[in-house]
């Protein structure tokens, strides 16, 4: 780098002991299409001297085949490395760049500005201490401005440069310059935005990016590069409670028995009184390892390694706090949920969240609103699609330590992924914890599931038999109800006729309904197997997840899957009700099997294709399923 090549070429030891302990500072670049991010970000590497020969003779090369700037180079193709992104001349992916000066170390994210890649901004954002936002001179505040500043804000960065980027194109006015100014600080304080620093430049002319111009002789102000390196980067959850969420139990040997993890918040020292959450037991730091030997203290943003004094229960996903100001534990929680997949939220379906070193089991609720990001009003909303931003309370199968994102990026913020596919979905931020997650309680009863099981000759369980419309479901789970009654066994039918008349009939057929339907059916029919039942539930059923969530509501041994597989055209062919003929003239919409997609279980316990067996014998082969799993003899 040519602005150390003196200390290098001299002691190249001396120049490496400077620059690891020169401070970092992650910041990025955010604002609407074709405000200049990506050029910005390549006159930085440029002028920090971090483009070598031979990207300097690729880029000339670019820039006279691809670029935007006639005969000059164009520094965005330093960013834009997709090759999407150079034909549209827009950034897509978030684009990481490290660079340095004699100061300080810098990471950078170039993020995205078009409206449809939002979930990419926020992956870039989510762990800068300063946003750059670029705003067009030419254009002034955009609606695209107001998105990614609100996101800013959300996401919990304290720091923003308003880069009033392309004045060469307005002849460095003045009153331009001013003009935008005021209209952007009307806006930043509807969303508690206040340290803000406005900056006139040209990032293709180099204006006020690292020297000052002589275009703006009215600006009295710090260059870009002179404000990231002298803008406070200590790391604010210093000042924090201390936090250390236990990425992994050390033991090397049966001698050494330490808690390795991140510290994410304040600091903490040898003989410090810590508890251990979720679980609230206490003790005493004993010594804190690393690989250079022990220290006296460790702060956050170091990795350490934590022996206590007493040998106490602590596993992987815990979390170690002070005694005398612990986090909250809760598993139920009012949160932002920012939604990043092309497939929409399904309020009640069962994802993972993922909040720390700790995976456990979420479902979301309806929500309460959602944003529009654009005038910061609430909508009304059932789901929330790709991009879109809404207030939900969500349920967790346990409860997890936690502080509030606005008190705590790291053990605040969490994502949601798939179940089936282990895609990440979205992003979340916890508000707090409601109120009658600490008030729920299980109930100490003596008569009890084995109780009722002993009383009635045989053990209770749920056989759940999915499949098509017309499949031949209900008529198998009839014949099977009848004989098991004459078997004097203890039973209960649950299908769409006495819950869609009932307890369902608010729900319609959409994805987001057939998903709510089953949650309460399976809600439902775990009540009646505590209560001693067997029971049968025929119901379509079409998604993996959701039977899955049946299964995992009961103890194991407990579920029979049966998947009635009835070909299409057969079960087409048998149209009871005539809705395959409404479904295909289009009379009726969201129907499984023509419009609306249906997955075969992968592994049922039983399968019956009744296009060959005949409904009384596929009843037999389910009590068989009943006697082989021990719930009758």
């Amino acid at each position: 780098m040519a602005h150390a090549s003196d200390l290098i070429a001299s002691d190249i030891e001396g120049y490496l002991t400077s620059h690891q302990y020169k401070s970092m500072l992650r910041f990025i670049t955010c604002g609407s299409v074709d405000d200049g991010k990506s050029t910005l970000i390549g006159r930085l590497l440029y002028e920090s001297h971090l483009v070598f020969e031979d990207h300097l003779a690729t880029l000339e090369a670019d820039s006279a085949k691809v670029g935007t700037q006639g005969s000059d180079l164009d520094f965005a193709l330093l960013l834009d490395g997709l090759a999407a992104e150079r034909e549209q001349g827009i950034t897509i992916d978030v684009a990481y760049r490290f660079f340095s000066t004699e100061r300080r170390k810098f990471i950078v994210a170039d993020t995205p500005g078009h409206e449809q890649y939002t979930r990419n901004m926020v992956t870039g954002a989510s762990t800068a201490d300063v946003a750059v936002v670029l705003v067009d001179a030419r254009k002034g505040v955009l609606t695209q401005t107001r998105r990614h500043s609100f996101l800013v804000s959300l996401l919990g960065i304290k720091r923003v440069v308003v880069a009033i980027n392309k004045m060469d194109l307005v002849d460095y006015s003045h009153d331009i310059f001013n003009a935008i100014e005021a209209e952007y600080l009307n806006f930043a304080s509807r969303i508690s935005l206040d340290d803000i620093t406005f900056i006139p430049l040209s990032a293709l002319k180099g204006d006020n990016v690292t020297s000052a111009s002589e275009h703006t002789n009215w600006y009295n102000g710090p260059t870009l590069i002179e404000y990231l390196e002298t803008v406070p980067a200590a790391d604010e959850r210093a000042g924090q409670s201390f936090r250390m969420p236990v990425q992994w139990v050390n033991r090397p040997n049966l001698d050494f028995r330490g808690f390795s993890g991140q510290v994410v918040g304040g600091t903490v020292r040898p003989g410090d009184a810590v508890r251990v959450l979720p679980a609230g037991t206490t003790s005493r730091v004993d010594r804190i390892v690393t690989m250079d030997g022990d220290l006296g203290e460790a702060i956050a943003g170091q990795s350490v390694t934590i022996t206590l004094t007493d040998e106490v229960d602590v596993s992987r996903g815990d979390m170690i706090c002070h005694t005398d100001n612990s986090a909250e534990v809760a598993d139920q929680f009012e949160s932002h949920v920012i939604w990043m997949h092309e497939n929409g939220m399904l309020p009640g379906r069962p994802y993972l969240m993922r909040i720390g070193a700790r995976t456990v089991g979420v479902t979301i609720g309806d929500p309460k609103y959602r944003i529009d990001v654009n005038t910061l009003g609430h909508l009304a909303a059932n789901t929330l699609e790709m991009n879109e931003i809404g207030v939900c309370n969500i349920s967790l199968d346990r409860a997890v330590p936690f502080d509030p994102y606005s008190e705590n990026r790291d053990t605040g913020g969490f994502v949601i992924i798939d179940k089936m596919t282990q895609s990440t979905v979205g992003a979340g931020l916890l508000h707090f914890a409601l109120r009658r997650s600490h008030n729920i309680h299980w109930q100490d009863v003596r008569v009890n599931k084995n109780a009722r099981a002993e009383q009635n000759s045989h053990r209770p369980g749920l056989v759940w038999l999915t499949g098509l419309s017309g499949s031949g479901k209900s008529t198998i789970a009839n014949i099977v109800e009848s004989k098991l009654h004459a078997m004097g066994v203890h039973t209960y039918l649950l299908d769409g006729d006495n819950l869609r008349h009932g307890l369902n009939r608010d729900l319609g057929f959409t994805d987001a309904d057939r998903v709510e339907n089953i949650r309460r059916v399976s809600e439902v029919a775990g009540l009646m197997v505590d209560a001693g039942l067997i029971v049968l539930a025929s119901f379509i059923s079409p998604f993996a997840a959701e039977r899955q969530l049946a299964r995992e509501r009961l103890s194991n041994g407990e579920f029979i899957e049966v998947h009635v597989d009835a070909p299409l055209d057969v079960a087409e062919a048998r149209d009871p009700k005539g809705l395959y003929a409404k479904a295909r003239r289009g009379d009726l919409s969201n129907f499984t099997g023509i419009d609306s997609p249906y997955e075969r279980p992968a592994s049922p316990e039983v399968r019956i294709d009744t296009s060959i067996v005949e409904p009384d014998v596929a009843a037999d082969v389910v009590i068989d399923a009943l006697r082989s799993a021990g719930m009758i003899n």
